[in-house]
């Protein structure tokens, strides 16, 4: 019996900003960012918008596209950096939603659950529920990725952000691609990109040496939780190279094969935190695998350093990511940094882009190099099935995205400040976020949705 992905779903951010606006706003050449990162646009987040929201339109087109019985569902597992409480799951938010749209208790015996472990999550939810469905074939889970990649203004990170959602049924004989048993795994406690909770005194706040109550808080320091992660940019890069390269030679070993591993895949999809990362991280693992070794890690670090940029620069791998890496390079280009959905949506613009060029691909094997700082790496590979043209017929990525709203640089600072008055774009035939409660007090910061026609 084979399991995997049947079908595949997606929402993402309608508005944008053009890298090469907020190039220009930040004094940096344009071609920097566009030829060296790959960066096109940024997908930004609307007032009515936020994870659940995200989520919670790739979840009901994929039930509604796919005409998903929900007594088969068993599972909806959710993974996320991005949540919205510390205790109450995106995941129960959508149970709500879905049972609003599809009938009062339609997955009340389904179970649901968030995975956090930054960009990974993901990849942990869709591994846990692919070894569910082989121990119970006749069920079927639903995997959802929502994220909101917010970075502080002016930093390094900002020109990486982007906001969606994708979701994807797991399922026995699924059409899409079916993943083998082999699932390295490297992991390692780290600081290279974390969401802290941080605080201030009360006193800096009320200028006041007395601990009196500030709105309803007794304690004597404010705490702070930011969208924005505290993140060592170089150091996150070694961190992914690392994580990747060891998870890498660990399923080489679990595949008990002496040959170069990445030639036997058709198509490599990784983490892309920005468009061109894989590109720039996976020349070690290129090297280190090659069939004809350059390097062997013996070497002192100046040189193997050296010997790396040679290789990263020859056409010899120019030719290499453009065969294997580059389809899943386009949407992230268009869109920006999903978090936990960047490798999924990876290879939904790989499936598109070989869909859409008419390229046949059944029979042949994806290999996926998953990344979440903190930090861990999960490398494993799939193969293609042969409904899988049919299964994404209707997805529609590119044209979704050439659709994206354009806003100027002042709205997009409106925005990321939480200055904006009004959605930028009239939602449609989408959930919104309706209210957040502030007067009941057994209910304040409760989140209300609803679908707006």
């Amino acid at each position: 019996m084979i399991v995997g992905i049947d079908s595949i779903s997606f929402d993402v951010a309608k508005i944008h900003l053009p890298i090469k606006t907020l190039a220009k706003a930040r004094n940096i050449e344009p071609e920097k960012l566009e030829k060296g990162l790959g960066l096109i646009k940024m997908t930004l987040a609307d007032l009515h918008q936020d994870t659940v929201v995200f989520g919670a339109n790739a979840l009901t087109r994929l039930i509604e596209d796919n005409n998903i019985d929900l007594t088969e569902i068993a599972r909806i597992y959710v993974g996320t950096e991005s949540s919205i409480d510390n205790s109450k799951p995106i995941s129960s938010f959508l149970i709500a939603l879905m049972e609003q749209q599809f009938g009062e208790d339609s997955l009340s015996q389904c179970d649901v659950v968030d995975f956090t472990f930054a960009c990974i999550g993901g990849v942990d939810a869709m591994q846990n529920c692919i070894d569910f469905v082989k121990l119970n074939p006749s069920k079927k889970a639903i995997v959802v990725t929502t994220d909101l990649a917010k970075y502080d203004l002016n930093s390094t990170g900002e020109y990486t952000q982007g906001a969606g959602a994708l979701a994807m049924l797991i399922a026995a004989d699924p059409r899409i691609i079916a993943f083998e048993n082999n699932w390295a795994t490297s992991t390692k406690g780290v600081f290279d990109f974390f969401k802290p909770y941080r605080t201030i005194s009360k006193e800096t706040i009320t200028g006041k040496i007395s601990n009196d109550a500030w709105f309803d808080n007794l304690e004597s320091e404010i705490e702070i939780h930011k969208e924005q992660p505290v993140f060592d940019g170089q150091y996150s890069n070694q961190c992914y190279m690392d994580r990747t390269r060891d998870a890498y030679f660990s399923f080489k070993k679990l595949k008990d094969t002496v040959g170069t591993v990445y030639n036997t895949w058709e198509s490599i999809i990784m983490h892309l935190p920005y468009a061109f990362q894989g590109r720039r991280m996976l020349s070690e693992i290129y090297t280190l695998d090659a069939e004809t070794k350059t390097i062997n890690g013996n070497e002192d670090p100046q040189e193997y350093q050296t010997k790396l940029k040679e290789t990263s620069k020859s056409n010899e791998y120019k030719d290499f990511v453009n065969q294997k890496l580059m389809p899943a390079e386009l949407a992230s280009s268009l869109i920006g940094n999903l978090y936990t959905g960047s490798i999924f949506m990876g290879l939904l613009s790989t499936l598109a882009y070989f869909h859409d060029n008419d390229r046949e691909i059944a029979g042949t094997k994806f290999g996926f190099l998953a990344y979440g700082s903190g930090s861990k790496s999960k490398v494993f590979e799939g193969t293609i099935q042969n409904d899988w043209k049919k299964a994404i017929d209707g997805t529609n990525l590119f044209e979704t995205l050439d659709k994206s709203f354009e806003i100027d640089f002042h709205t997009y600072e409106k925005l990321h400040k939480k200055e904006q008055a009004s959605s930028v774009k009239k939602p449609h035939k989408e959930w919104t976020l309706d209210r957040i409660e502030k007067d009941n007090p057994n209910l304040l910061g409760a989140r209300y949705y609803k679908w707006i026609e």
